[in-house]
């Protein structure tokens, strides 16, 4: 079962949009800037022409603690630790600091720990490494915030500590020097969505007394490079770094970075977000995932063409290895789930495994949650210890549930999105049942996958030239995303394979009007609709090049029939998954969710019109229970059915298939077990 997300049609006020229009700004990047909160015309004006400015260094807290400590160890020639991180934010965060103080005669060295060996964060035994070199002053970026006690043993060593860092603080600050954060619960306030680069990028700010004009001429490109990697909100002065940095990426100074662009194939095409994204980072990212940060820095800080050629063609190696070890590990995530379906119906999927690389779980991970629309943490074991990381859904605070069985971990830390955490396996069962009731004290109805969608747009709205009006909205990522435009009542007309087997381009009209849209990453046998249906498209627009000449690009992004009651769905998916953990019909739809004879005979017939049906339940929810409005009474009485020898169920290549079973005479549907245990909740209710 591959649930579907539920659509969010923004709908911005209408006066803030026409407060817009009133300032020259074309009506759809007016209506796009209201749904992204920009409604104040001056604040709309700077943000279309590049004029977020960054804010003053010292208003972040500590700032001048930090400042003051690493000026007395430049002036007394004392040596200096940088504490880095593994991935992409981290290692660019170390290469610009430890340039930085090199640049100003700096006796500095940077240490980044083994993800393998050593995990996320500060340890004891690399403190006492360090401290054992003459180590006086510890500055930690991308990291620290949660280090208490690691931080406790450094002081002991006698080394003071500065801790820049991006994520959650928990109640208690780590008792150093300095502790530079812009989530510190006693914060003013700041600009909070800073990536752990860019808290490192306001330091040098700081120690040069610059705003951060001059600085982002000379550090920018790394900056851009850490900020999108870290997919933290493309706003505000994250929006303004990454606009210089690709700016400073085009022609940058950094020669390992240029022989990465050039290797990509990116060295002769605009440089964006989107390539930092999924082309640059992940090669970056895949040397410190699989224990190889080394080469990474050394990439970002060589400084000879040829060891740079060198350097990329490895990392570029590292990547594929991650790829194929993601793949490995996704299929033995969805051959654990098929054998444990039960599986499915927890608020949260926790699955642990032998033989993971610890480094590349996180990417699985988020593919996991992509596929089923639930949290998921995954873990993998090594000598009685787990390792787990987690990815989340919209709404739904990972590190806030994590955080409540904290008692049972050795470390944890993240934020609502994601997070990573580590215990013993003998605490692993009777963590992942107080993970499930976190979740449910936290909240009734758990949240559910979402697509965010921009606007409803015809055929004829969206056109070459409109696009580009719109691209004085880039750069798109997080926060800013590319805009998602609903095409409604597009009739399919044709489907054709593409790339293998792996992706589709489908032929649709809208009011006659002929289009084509690309369905990436959507084999032939998982997709469920028919040439003759009427479908809604949820797409990204873009401009191609084909034969030299500009045309539109649609790229579809999810597909449903047209009138689709999602309401009904998404209510009724919550109470089925209860109803399958032996929980309580949420009162108020416990009646439309529980069906009846009547609602299982016409559910019946309905299928019978359509037997055998091939597809996924979703699928057949939308074609023949739409008339009961409630996927959980649909659901029931399909099984209930199955129980009585009515329908049979079978699994195949692209999906399951549905059909009605031969009968002689009357079956009684009383008999089901589903349909006793179904009256014993009614008589409670």
């Amino acid at each position: 079962m591959i649930p579907m997300r539920q659509w969010q049609l923004a709908s911005p006020p209408k006066a803030a949009v026409e407060l817009l229009c009133q300032t020259q700004i074309p009506p759809l990047v007016a209506h796009l800037l209201a749904v992204r909160g920009v409604t104040d015309p001056q604040a709309a004006r700077d943000f279309l022409d590049g004029k977020e400015l960054l804010a003053d260094p010292f208003l972040l807290k500590d700032m001048d603690k930090a400042v003051a400590r690493i000026q007395e160890a430049l002036e007394e020639g004392q040596k200096i630790c940088i504490y880095g991180d593994y991935d992409c934010d981290g290692i660019t965060s170390t290469v610009l600091l430890y340039t930085y103080l090199q640049n100003v005669g700096a006796d500095v060295f940077f240490y980044i720990p083994d993800r393998d060996q050593e995990g996320y964060g500060m340890n004891m035994g690399a403190l006492s490494a360090i401290a054992s070199k003459g180590t006086q002053l510890v500055i930690t970026v991308d990291n620290g915030i949660s280090a208490i006690n690691e931080i406790a043993y450094a002081v002991r060593l006698g080394m003071d500590v500065v801790v820049t860092d991006h994520h959650q603080p928990r109640e208690e600050l780590p008792d150093c020097t300095a502790v530079v954060n812009p989530h510190r619960r006693d914060q003013d306030e700041v600009f909070r969505e800073l990536a752990g680069v860019g808290v490192a990028f306001k330091l040098v700010c700081a120690l040069e007394q610059d705003d951060g004009g001059e600085m982002l001429e000379y550090y920018s490109d790394l900056v851009a490079l850490g900020t999108v990697a870290d997919v933290v909100a493309l706003q505000g002065e994250n929006r303004c770094i990454v606009r210089h940095g690709l700016e400073s990426l085009r022609h940058t100074q950094n020669v390992g970075l240029a022989a990465l662009i050039s290797a990509c194939g990116l060295a002769e095409k605009a440089l964006t977000a989107t390539s930092i994204a999924f082309v640059l980072a992940p090669r970056i990212n895949a040397a410190g995932r699989l224990g190889r940060v080394e080469k990474a820095m050394d990439l970002l800080l060589c400084e000879e063409e040829e060891a740079a050629v060198v350097l990329v063609e490895e990392i570029c190696g590292y990547n594929k290895e991650r790829q194929a070890l993601e793949a490995a590990i996704l299929k033995d995530v969805a051959i654990y789930i098929q054998k444990n379906p039960e599986l499915l119906y927890q608020r949260v999927l926790l699955i642990a495994g032998q033989g993971w690389h610890p480094g590349v779980i996180g990417i699985v991970c988020a593919r996991v949650v992509e596929k089923f629309g639930k949290p998921c943490i995954l873990f993998c074991e090594e000598e009685g210890e787990l390792r787990g990381s987690g990815r989340s859904v919209d709404g739904f605070d990972l590190i806030g549930c994590i955080s409540r069985c904290h008692e049972l971990l050795d470390q944890y830390g993240g934020h609502p999105a994601a997070a990573g955490l580590s215990l013993q396996q003998e605490q692993y069962e009777v963590f992942c049942t107080q993970m499930q009731q976190a979740a449910a004290q936290m909240y009734e109805y758990m949240p559910q996958a979402q697509l965010q969608i921009d606007r409803s747009v015809s055929v004829q709205e969206v056109t070459v030239p409109v696009l580009k009006a719109l691209q004085v909205l880039e750069p798109f990522g997080a926060s800013n995303e590319p805009p998602v435009f609903l095409y409604e009542q597009c009739r399919l007309e044709g489907i054709y394979v593409m790339g293998a087997g792996k992706h589709l381009r489908l032929k649709l009209s809208q009011k006659e009007k002929p289009f084509y849209a690309v369905y990436f990453n959507m084999p032939p046998e998982s997709f469920h609709y028919q040439i003759g249906e009427t479908v809604d498209i949820a797409a990204n627009c873009d401009i191609g090049v084909y034969q030299g000449q500009e045309q539109l690009s649609v790229k579809i992004k999810d597909i449903r029939l047209s009138n689709f009651e999602q309401d009904g769905y998404f209510e009724g998916r919550e109470q089925y998954d209860r109803f399958y953990r032996g929980e309580a019909f949420l009162e108020d739809s416990a009646t439309r969710s529980i069906p009846d004879r009547a609602s299982i005979a016409e559910l019946y017939r309905a299928l019978r019109d359509r037997s055998p049906f091939s597809g996924d339940y979703e699928g057949l929810f939308a074609r023949v229970g739409a008339k009961q409005e409630n996927y959980c009474s649909f659901r029931l009485g399909l099984e209930i059915l199955e129980e009585r020898g009515l329908v049979k169920i079978t699994r195949e290549k692209r999906g399951f298939c549905f059909s009605v079973a031969p009968v002689k005479g009357k079956t009684d549907l009383e008999q089901s077990p589903i349909m006793k245990k179904l009256h014993q909740i009614k008589e409670v209710n």
